[in-house]
């Protein structure tokens, strides 16, 4: 799935990503490809980008923010 995690002047990763997990308002949720379309407030936490393969996982801290998941992938605003 095509993954945005960004902040309002940065872009902390783009690109094709197996999975990502994240620190949910009302609990952790991992995000696949094709998962249903979802909009959701994200707490302060650690958010984990899987690449797949042999690619190491990339974490990110964050304070809180917006998760938009759609047919596409998805963006995290920060």
């Amino acid at each position: 799935m095509n993954l945005v995690l960004a902040k309002v002047n940065e872009t902390l990763f783009s690109g094709e990503a197996e999975s990502v997990t994240l620190p949910g308002a009302e609990g952790e949720l991992t995000v696949l490809g094709h998962h249903e379309p979802l909009i959701t407030t994200l707490k302060a936490g650690t958010v984990i980008v899987r690449l797949g393969g042999e690619l190491p996982d990339q974490t990110f801290a964050i304070q809180g923010g917006v998760l938009e998941v759609r047919a596409d992938g998805a963006t995290v605003i920060l």
